[in-house]
């Protein structure tokens, strides 16, 4: 998956990323918190800042420990709420660490690390647009007119 764009939900003003399946259009929302947003955001800007962010700091000591970040999986979506795990491989070790999703994308987009999301992530909770959509800005704009009609609990699985 790519981070596709972070928004927001219109009726909370709570943050969204939105993530892409590669080679389809199906797309996975999942509201995180401010912090997060910016993070991710600061970085696929390009943006930085005076002193290191929490994920900026989390990515330095990775590195300092000669620990790289294979990839991020979101795993699961449980009561409500999605769940991630890191893949860090460490002096010949591979470790899986859990994490809020929101924190293991902030460190992708740091570490350069692949972004996946189970099967069954996205068979329960992702949108597929009906046709091709090749603008970005189109596709943005879609998502954003979505959101204006929808909240976090439309998006859940039924059980």
């Amino acid at each position: 998956m790519v981070i596709y764009g972070v928004s927001f939900d219109m009726v909370g003003k709570q943050p969204i990323v939105l993530l892409k399946t590669v080679g389809s259009n199906k797309f996975l929302p999942i509201w995180i918190g401010h912090p997060e947003a910016a993070a991710i955001l600061m970085k696929l800007q390009g943006a930085s800042s005076p002193r290191p962010l929490t994920h900026d700091l989390l990515a330095d000591l990775l590195g300092e420990l000669d620990v790289e970040c294979t990839r991020v999986l979101v795993t699961e979506l449980r009561d409500n709420t999605f769940y991630a795990s890191i893949s860090l491989r460490a002096g010949g070790r591979e470790l899986e660490v859990d994490s809020r999703p929101s924190d293991a994308l902030a460190l992708a987009v740091r570490a350069g690390a692949p972004i996946f999301a189970a099967d069954e992530v996205i068979s329960e909770s992702a949108i597929e647009f009906e046709h091709e959509v090749e603008d970005t800005e189109e596709v943005v704009e879609k998502f954003k007119s979505f959101l204006d009609t929808v909240k976090p609990d439309d998006f859940l699985g039924e059980e």
